[in-house]
């Protein structure tokens, strides 16, 4: 699959519900697809980051400059009618994967069919670590909420 990040894909229509004839034609970048998918996934219960390990470090970069990347560790393929998802995944310990994977392929044909419009024929999932929670994280979230 192609990643969403890139510019080389090319654009996708939307599925015309035919409500209003000669209405004219609607189009969704993949990038858009890609960021409502990853938006979806991060809303599964059990997902504590989106994206590999080097994505991460990016994203963490990213998020103290305030442009989070939600399309973060998400690969779109859009078809005319029809759009296939990869997600990489961080999970929560302790979770069942296979639920929080279950979960985040319901949210995400959710969010295609009924936000995008579009068929979904698959959602891979790939869960590449567990989050352990530590004393540090805490910490942290204390002074977070200190601060703010």
């Amino acid at each position: 699959m192609a990643n969403a990040t890139g510019n080389t894909q090319p654009k996708a229509p939307a599925v015309s519900n035919g409500a209003l004839p000669g209405s004219g034609k609607t189009t969704i970048e993949d990038s858009v697809v890609a960021k409502i998918a990853g938006i979806a996934a991060r809303e599964a219960s059990g997902v504590y980051a989106l994206g590999g390990g080097a994505a991460r470090m990016v994203g963490a970069i990213r998020d103290a400059l305030n442009t989070t990347d939600l399309s973060q560790g998400i690969s779109v393929e859009v078809g005319e009618t029809q759009v296939a998802v990869d997600v990489t995944i961080v999970a929560e310990y302790p979770v069942s994967l296979q639920k929080v994977a279950d979960d985040v392929r319901s949210s995400i044909y959710r969010a295609m069919e009924e936000l995008v419009g579009m068929e979904v024929t698959e959602v891979n999932v790939t869960i590449n670590d567990v989050h352990i929670p530590s004393e540090d994280d805490d910490q942290g979230e204390q002074q977070e909420t200190r601060v703010q």
